[in-house]
């Protein structure tokens, strides 16, 4: 396993982080597919003997149950000291603004919920799971900073935004003296690239580490499009984020496959092998042993830059999908797909 800092922090992670999304009861929750306890247990073991210390889960993520999944394990399987967890709150709810919950109150709020959760004293990376307009920014920034400062969170990060909202918090941290952002998890993979036109040059100008979730489009970019996996055959969100730009993509697709064959791989390790050319550790899910075979793997493979420019040259631009095409003052409030049974406490 390869390791790099994460950005500008003392953080030392793998170069592939262990996303715990597909970790949870299924029956609580917003996935059907999700693996249970014991399966759950088995794979961050063994991610653990493979050398991966960096973990991705969020509070939204089956109400709850992977970060308890995820705490126990790491209890009896890792020294806290040796392993980097991240976590995620969703902005305020109807009820909490209705109620005079400040964004403030509202971060302290979901932060102890989610220690209480994990089983532990502090998070290494708190991360905003997408952009709050309901919410005024210096109450998010304040809540974040005070969760540094009380040693509860080591750093804090922003997934689901726009370069602009990123400049944005980064200018109200300057100014008012507060802990600034140092990681963003956004929606990058080879068959969706718009990250590359502000996200990706802005991160790299401030030194902001990527860590991207998605990295094989919901198995797109893992195997032939022939919903044999139990989650392509249940995930239907993740199947109308990408359903729209089928045609386009299937030519990349058919690359990374041919790639693949040519190099004796599997298809994921091409994938993650270009997009960890670009991020400094991409989210992947990993719901059995396979998914962390080819994903370990991905890290040994070097591509040259004819096999990048291969990969790259069929790309098309696409329509936002997923939350960032809900990043939009009209739409803030209404349900996406983390709202149901996520964060009430």
């Amino acid at each position: 396993m390869q390791y790099t800092k994460l950005g500008t922090t003392e953080l030392e992670v793998s170069r592939i982080c262990m996303g715990c999304m597909g970790f949870g009861a299924a029956s609580s929750g917003q996935h059907r597919w999700t693996v249970d306890e014991t399966h759950a247990r088995q794979i961050i073991r063994r991610g653990l003997e493979r050398g991966i210390n960096f973990f991705d889960t969020a509070i939204a993520y089956q109400s709850g149950t992977s970060e308890q999944y995820l705490g126990r394990a790491l209890r009896d399987f890792a020294r806290r000291d040796e392993v980097v967890v991240a976590t995620k709150f969703l902005p305020r709810t109807k009820e909490e603004i209705a109620a005079g919950i400040s964004g403030e109150q509202h971060v302290a709020r979901m932060l102890d919920k989610s220690l209480q959760n994990l089983g532990t004293d502090y998070v290494d990376l708190y991360i905003c799971h997408m952009w709050d307009y309901q919410t005024p920014l210096p109450e998010i920034m304040r809540g974040l900073d005070r969760a540094v400062r009380s040693g509860k969170a080591r750093y804090i990060g922003i997934s689901n935004c726009f370069a602009w909202q990123l400049e944005k918090a980064g200018a109200l941290a300057a100014d008012q003296g507060l802990t600034p952002f140092v990681a963003v998890q956004g929606h990058y993979n080879l068959i969706f690239r718009e990250e590359e036109r502000e996200m990706v040059p802005c991160c790299r100008a401030e030194n902001i580490a990527l860590t991207p979730y998605s990295p094989l489009a919901g198995g797109r970019l893992a195997r032939r499009g022939d919903g044999s996996s139990r989650r392509a055959r249940q995930d239907d969100y993740a199947a109308l984020k990408y359903r729209a730009a089928r045609q386009m993509d299937q030519p990349i697709i058919d690359r990374v496959e041919k790639l693949a064959r040519q190099r004796g791989v599997g298809m994921p390790e091409i994938a993650l092998a270009w997009l960890l050319t670009k991020v400094a550790a991409p989210v992947v899910g990993m719901t059995g042993p396979q998914h962390l075979q080819g994903a370990v793997q991905a890290t040994e493979i070097t591509l040259t830059k004819a096999e990048i420019a291969y990969l790259e040259e069929l790309y098309q631009p696409h329509p936002l999908v997923g939350v960032m095409a809900q990043n939009t003052p009209e739409t803030a409030g209404q349900k996406q797909v983390w709202s149901t049974g996520a964060q009430h406490i």
